[in-house]
């Protein structure tokens, strides 16, 4: 193997247009995971789990963007954070009125509708929620008593459009209608023309009126969220969870398990082979007759069995893909030795009694570092992609949104079947275009350290 300076392996790269494509997807890749790590909060990566996180956003939504490619719009999400407001007191009793208006104007109906208060008050405030639609009928949908208190206390609660007794308030005034309620849901029967079950569309208003008696009720949170079936660049899940969160914070995730365990491998790869090599004799056939047990065994089965009965941490699987990455890096590593430490300067370096440590970090390692990097850019693909498939077969760490993961929860749901491709393909791509990216780089590597391929 002949020896090739830094400076003539950079120049020799860059004169490599897979080496470039590489490098341009890599770096893209990079920027991505800095501005995950600066834009969204770290609160929301640790919440991926969590539904109550999610309990804002809809369930199954396509991507936004899909509306500028359909002639027929579909029903994008609304979180409604800003309503009028307006109090009037009468006598002893106060009424607090939040109003949310909302222009629809879609061909389908949305999924659902969703009121979250927090409120302060003193007593047992009368909550009422109702609705006017864009042809003048109002329609009322839940009247309730907030539980009663004798000091000073703050109630949270969500009203979801499911709660039977929406619906059952809705069918008692189906004479505003001229068609069978019974098999309609409440935001159907909301949104729907009084003729014919299509969606009207107009300008809404929801108003939500609480009444106190002898003291005023202060809404500290007032939200309102109409349930669209289009969200976010990326869509949601069953689970409702922001598939963009989990795309972009799995990039970071991919890159820090590739490299990691790359970079590990080979280096414990390259000091065992090297060692082995350099010594020769009994310690070489020892340590190279363990190299072929750990090379024996099937990794995947192996790495399967060890999540199932020891942990299925992220960190406990990166391990575990180190154990097994470092046999083949060494096999090489070895070769090479074996034919360095015949070389004068090697040989010299052992007759004037350096110790065996110096002479192979010193003058044999140096030599195997373009051999190294190159090896260090292909084995970061094969981490990730069997961190992905052990995901994918359900033994990953659920609480980290790696791409495997986000695949595995397609699968669990019947994403393919049910033709949610915007919850199975972007994770996919993202796979293969990091995987790439380091194909390229350790191809174009390879091309220059490896003598055969040079000539």
């Amino acid at each position: 193997m002949s020896s090739i300076s830094p400076q003539e392996i950079k120049e020799e790269f860059f004169k490599s247009k897979m080496g470039l494509a590489g490098i341009a997807i890599l770096g893209t890749l990079i920027l991505i995971s800095i501005i995950t790590m600066i834009a969204i909060p770290v609160e929301t990566f640790q919440q991926w789990n969590n539904p109550g996180n999610w309990i804002s956003y809809p369930k199954v939504a396509v991507p936004i963007w899909v509306n500028f490619l359909n002639t027929e719009k579909i029903p994008e999400h609304s979180i409604l954070e800003s309503p009028n407001i307006q109090t009037n007191s009468n006598g002893e009793i106060s009424l607090t009125s939040h109003q949310f208006g909302i222009n629809f104007n879609y061909n389908d109906f949305p999924n659902d509708f969703i009121y979250l208060f927090s409120s302060e008050y003193v007593g047992s405030p009368l909550l009422q929620m109702s609705v006017i639609r864009p042809d003048g009928i109002k329609l009322e949908l839940i009247s309730m008593s907030l539980p009663h208190s004798n000091i000073k206390t703050i109630h949270s609660e969500r009203i979801f459009s499911t709660d039977d007794v929406i619906k059952k308030n809705l069918s008692l005034q189906s004479d505003n209608f001229s068609f069978n309620l019974d098999r309609l849901s409440a935001e159907d029967i909301v949104f729907s023309k009084t003729q014919t079950n299509e969606p009207l569309k107009g300008n809404y208003i929801f108003s939500i009126d609480t009444y106190s008696i002898k003291s005023e009720t202060r809404m500290i949170e007032s939200k309102l969220i109409i349930g669209g079936k289009a969200f976010g660049i990326m869509g949601t899940d069953e689970l409702r969870r922001d598939l963009a969160v989990g795309l972009l914070w799995g990039t970071p995730l991919a890159l820090f398990i590739g490299l990691v365990v790359s970079i590990a491998s080979v280096v414990a790869g390259l000091l065992y082979g090297v060692y082995a090599g350099y010594k020769g004799k009994k310690t070489d056939e020892t340590m190279m007759r363990f190299n072929d047990v750990i090379y024996a065994l099937p990794a995947l089965p192996f790495l399967i069995i060890l999540s199932v009965t020891i942990s299925n941490s992220i960190f406990v699987m990166v391990g575990f893909l180190m154990i097994f990455g470092w046999v083949g890096i060494a096999k090489v590593a070895r070769s090479m030795s074996l034919q360095i430490k015949t070389r004068g300067y090697v040989e010299a370096a052992n007759m004037m009694g350096q110790k065996d440590s110096k002479i192979v970090l010193k003058h044999i390692i140096p030599q195997l570092l373009p051999y190294a990097f190159a090896s260090i850019a292909i084995s970061v693909p094969a981490a990730i992609t069997t961190e992905a498939g052990l995901s994918f077969l359900g033994l990953g760490d659920p609480s980290f949104p790696t791409w495997g993961q986000i695949l595995h929860d397609a699968n669990t749901f019947g994403a393919a079947s049910r033709g949610l491709w915007w919850w199975i393909m972007p994770p996919g791509v993202m796979i293969a275009i990091t995987g790439l990216a380091f194909v390229f780089i350790g191809n174009a590597l390879d091309a220059i350290v490896n003598p055969k391929l040079k000539r």
